[in-house]
């Protein structure tokens, strides 16, 4: 595979309950910019979203924020970003997101972040793109998220490599090796036939 030069970052507008999601976004957005690769995320200042971009401007980094104009309005947008680009409405925005990463890495999140997954999931599994997806596990934090899935593939309503279309991995350590390394996705002959 080639080399990633931007990932997208899906995570909470919150820092959630346990302080190690915010410590790890943190060096999530650090090691990203160590590695010269642009951060692309929801445009937010606060919460997890806020962190991994403070840490990868603090780094060096690039950053890029996608915010629609009713968040921007309310001033939630981050300023001091390389780029913040406002659009019309949250489909624009997550457009815009897919187009300018060559790769996905989602940490701890809510609704909103699982709606953003979700669609570059069912993209990957369509063939509509072959961008490598990596959950950040942290303390277990997607453990329901992977037996959601595994009940998906017992229940029948996906197939047993509908695993391969994305990875979990436990430490920041393992977000860029296993984005260089992780291959496209065995698509089911059901998606073949649409």
């Amino acid at each position: 595979m080639a080399a990633i030069d931007s990932v997208c970052v899906y995570c909470g507008s919150s820092s959630g309950a346990n302080p190690r999601h915010a410590e790890v976004a943190r060096e999530l957005g650090r090691r990203l910019a160590e590695g010269n690769i642009r951060v692309i995320y929801g445009g937010g200042r606060v919460g997890l979203m806020g962190q991994v971009a403070d840490a990868a401007l603090a780094a060096g980094g690039k950053v890029i924020g996608v915010i629609p104009e009713h968040l921007e309005a309310g001033e939630v947008g981050h300023r001091g970003l390389t780029e913040l680009r406002v659009v019309a409405s949250m489909h624009e925005r997550k457009t815009l997101m897919f187009e300018l990463a060559g790769a996905f890495v989602i940490l701890p999140g809510g609704f909103g972040t699982l709606d953003e997954a979700f669609e570059m999931l069912t993209w990957r599994q369509l063939r509509l793109h072959d961008k490598p997806i990596v959950f950040l596990d942290i303390d277990g934090y997607w453990a329901p998220f992977h037996a959601v899935v595994e009940h998906f593939i017992r229940e029948g309503f996906a197939r047993e490599n509908s695993r391969n279309l994305f990875t979990m991995v436990a430490d920041v350590e393992q977000v860029i090796p296993t984005l260089l390394r992780q291959p496209a996705p065995v698509v089911p002959d059901a998606v073949r036939r649409l």
